[in-house]
């Protein structure tokens, strides 16, 4: 069905962590002879450990971990039956199986208590193996359990029941003075089963054969936005770093935004924080690029503003007047509203961003880059099969002219309730000029039985509106009889 292609898929995600403070010295008081003064540059900041070793057989003397939440806090443990090469014992995480009592998944954080100087290294090393072919979903360091400011992630790691050494590259050295997050993980089940790895030798080094640092933003691609507003605000997005590793394959790692320094070609136009915030602030054109360690990242993102956003100069026309027991409104200021679940359900491949705003007092859906957009309302379903129409209020500022359309997709679950079980209705109607058109409020009052594929209506659960048209401003949402 084509409710489909637009159904979300359920991916596990790691949970929002506990954070944990921790403390640091002070200053110290310098108490001298009489009336002498101190400069203050005489005063240095405290120096933190360059210590190399995270685990060999053993936690060193600062190390501590800390399991995620919603984790197994049990997957790990330290192993003396397994290590690699002459070590005695080495690093073991149980996954565990899908809906475990115990945890959904294993994760979790290696931290020093103090912090370490890791200035003096390139890389993050370690060996790893596990009981089965599996896919680890995420290994790194920098994950401090408070802002992660310089976390690296390996994503996806293939492994298997024989060791391999595995490189994760420190895109810039030289901001690690003082890092505590030291190695952290995420992974789940492979199809719902757990198993178990084992990583030993988990130490900095600095390896000569390592080469080719390069930064990548919005991975490595050109975007571009053609219709950005003053006031918008853009993340920029794919950050990674990618290195050659002596084995020639080249090592692709996501990292923070604060590896990288941002620029703007036009800061008038748009200017851009250090952590990658685009702040659209007049009509123009601009260029957004960075870099990692001086060296021009690859990808950029070319942005024209038109200004100030171009919105309805009146409100949706007010609906006839219907009595609200012929009204199922799901979203108008003139009627009672039923529950929706979201109005925008950000299924993938969705473009689409939506705004509630207010026009002299009527509120109104704003969509935004519209592609398609998901509305679903499964907890409180409609049962529309007394109705004989549904209505909508539609304006756009973009050109309607052929073969430019708006389309309407009603969803009905079926007797069981359910998406996707066997008995699901949809249909799609399509608006194009002359009854679509620009910069005018256009109210849609279409007949249910135009809907031909939606035989059945008692259990309406998803509407989405899609097109060509990008930019779309909804109001008066509802069926009616």
């Amino acid at each position: 069905m084509l409710a489909n292609n637009f159904k979300e898929l359920n991916m596990k995600k790691n949970q929002s962590l506990h954070r944990v403070l921790f403390s640091l010295l002070g200053l110290m008081i310098l108490i001298g002879m009489g009336c002498q003064k101190r400069d203050v540059a005489d005063l240095q900041n405290p120096s933190f450990p360059s210590t190399a070793e995270v685990f060999i057989d053993d936690f060193t003397s600062d190390l501590a971990y800390a399991a995620f939440g919603g984790s197994d806090v049990k997957a790990f443990q330290v192993d003396n039956q397994v290590a690699y090469g002459s070590t005695r014992q080495s690093m073991r995480f149980d996954v565990p199986d899908d809906n475990s009592p115990g945890g959904s998944y294993a994760g979790g954080v290696f931290f020093s208590k103090t912090g370490r100087n890791l200035s003096g290294f390139n890389a993050l090393t370690f060996y790893i193996k596990a009981s089965q072919a599996a896919t680890i979903g995420v290994l790194g360091f920098g994950n401090d359990l408070g802002a992660n400011k310089y976390q690296v992630t390996l994503i996806d790691l293939p492994v298997n029941s024989n060791w391999k050494k595995v490189i994760i590259p420190i895109p810039d050295a030289s901001k690690l003075t003082a890092e505590k997050g030291l190695f952290y993980y995420s992974t789940g089940s492979q199809a719902g089963r757990g198993y178990t790895f084992w990583i030993d030798e988990v130490r900095f080094e600095k390896l000569g054969d390592i080469a080719n640092l390069q930064g990548l933003i919005f991975t490595g691609q050109d975007r571009v936005i053609s219709n950005a507003e003053t006031g918008d605000k853009i993340t920029v997005d794919g950050l990674q770093a990618t290195v050659n590793l002596p084995t020639g394959v080249n090592q692709r790692v996501a990292i923070t935004p604060h590896y990288f320094t941002f620029s703007s070609s036009s800061p008038l136009v748009a200017n851009v924080n250090e952590v990658g915030l685009i702040t659209v602030l007049t009509a123009g054109n601009t260029t957004i690029t960075a870099k990692l360690n001086n060296n021009t990242a690859i990808g950029k993102l070319t942005l024209t503003s038109v200004g100030q956003a171009n919105l309805p100069a009146t409100p949706a026309p007010v609906p006839p007047t219907r009595s609200p027991a012929n009204v199922i409104s799901m979203y108008s200021n003139a009627y009672t509203n039923v529950p929706v679940d979201t109005w925008n359900t950000r299924w993938q491949f969705s473009t689409a961003d939506e705004f509630f705003i207010q026009i002299s007092n009527d509120n109104i859906i704003r969509y935004k880059n519209l592609n398609f957009v998901g509305i679903e309302f499964t907890s409180n379903k409609i049962n529309a099969s007394a109705m004989t129409h549904f209505h909508l209020d539609i304006w756009t500022p973009d050109n309607t002219a052929l073969p430019n359309n708006f389309k309407v997709l009603l969803i009905d679950f079926g007797a069981n309730g359910t998406f996707g079980g066997g008995d699901d209705v949809q249909h799609e109607i399509t608006i194009i000029r002359p009854t679509l058109v620009t910069g005018n409020w256009v109210s849609l009052d279409i007949p249910l039985a135009s809907f031909t594929g939606l035989t059945t209506r008692a259990n309406l659960a998803q509407l989405v509106l899609s097109g060509s048209i990008p930019n779309v401003f909804v109001d008066n949402v509802y069926f009616y009889r």
